[in-house]
């Protein structure tokens, strides 16, 4: 699967408030991460699974991270930026806003997420299904983050982030990929999540899911943060194939 024609939006705009005060000035993804900041080797990992063109979804100072991060040349990218504006649209206002730097069909992962998975078989198992959406999944069993959705044969039976039931051992991986037809319903510069639209398509059947094997790492938090600055600073994170 050639992925160079497969845009990739990283959702970048939150507060991080579990991160703070180390987040009070500077964004998240601009975090130190094994000595760089931690977009950048979101964006090699990116460029070594053959993606060449990104649209980050820039919040709170996302001015900064553009000023760091730049146009991507020095990554072999090109990359964009989306910017919320005053006030902050939530990860699916934030992505509906992008729409236009987007395209039909396009790739979403969080801007705090590390997933070392083969993107190349996501991206062919959502041209596959023929569904609008597919969200990759992984059996969690809440150890490395609350398990918020039901799978099971293949199918999502259902994902809810607030209320929980006990067939819930899977979680949203962090990558999904999805055609812009799925936001029509939702107006222009409205503030609503992601899970929001996820929720709708799971209920609507119309959600494929394809499920990871390999952990993802986040630095949403202070602990993930450190783990996995050792894990890459002894290079204990591979790409599986």
């Amino acid at each position: 699967m050639e992925l160079a024609n497969w845009p990739v939006a990283i959702l970048a705009g939150g507060l991080a408030t579990r991160l703070r005060p180390a987040t009070d000035k500077m964004p998240k993804g601009l975090l130190s991460v094994a000595g760089e900041p931690f977009l950048a080797h979101q964006l090699r990992l990116l460029h070594s699974e053959g993606f060449r063109n990104l649209v980050i979804c820039a919040g709170h100072l996302g001015e900064t991270v553009q000023a760091k991060i730049g146009d991507g040349k020095t990554f072999g990218l090109h990359i964009d930026y989306s910017f919320d504006g005053p006030t902050l649209l939530g990860t699916g206002g934030a992505l509906k806003h992008a729409l236009p730097r987007l395209g039909e069909k396009f790739l979403v992962i969080y801007g705090d997420s590390y997933m070392p998975v083969d993107y190349a078989a996501i991206v062919q198992a959502f041209v596959e299904s023929g569904k609008p959406a597919l969200m990759t999944v992984f059996q969690n069993e809440g150890r490395w983050d609350t398990s918020n959705l039901w799978f099971d044969r293949g199918e999502i039976h259902r994902y809810d982030k607030k209320f929980r039931i006990t067939e819930m051992r899977h979680v949203d991986y962090g990558i999904a990929v999805l055609s812009r037809s799925v936001f029509d319903s939702f107006r222009d510069d409205a503030v609503f999540d992601l899970a929001d639209v996820y929720s709708r398509l799971v209920s609507e059947k119309q959600m494929a899911a394809y499920e990871v094997k390999q952990r993802f790492y986040e630095i949403g938090s202070p602990g993930g943060l450190a783990e996995l600055d050792s894990l890459l600073r002894n290079k204990k994170v591979t790409v599986p194939k």
